[in-house]
């Protein structure tokens, strides 16, 4: 069998491009799974400071209601002081009448 040079370097040529193209497709795969990595790595990161920062307001959130309720508390009673306060001069008003 005699084969021409010709095909010979175009069969060899064709094999080393196949082989090459793999060999290219899988190293750029394992170069978007690297990018994709660390692209998912900051996505989480992030997620989490959110994530804290989230907590970090509920926390401030519970703070400024238990603040709020002892304004509230502290408003009824200066109310219920007012009140008794009205009456009492209600009643020297009456009595200097």
């Amino acid at each position: 069998m005699n084969i021409d040079i010709t095909v010979l370097v175009g069969i060899l040529s064709a094999i080393t491009g196949i082989v090459l193209g793999i060999w290219k497709n899988k190293k750029d795969g394992e170069k978007s799974l690297k990018e994709d990595t660390v692209q998912d790595t900051v996505v989480a990161t992030k997620l989490d400071y959110i994530s804290k920062g989230v907590d970090d307001i509920r926390l401030d959130i519970k703070a400024q209601d238990k603040r709020i309720s002892n304004v509230v508390e502290r408003l009824i009673k200066v109310e219920e002081s007012t009140k008794s306060a009205h009456h009492r001069l209600d009643g020297l008003e009456e009595n200097i009448k």
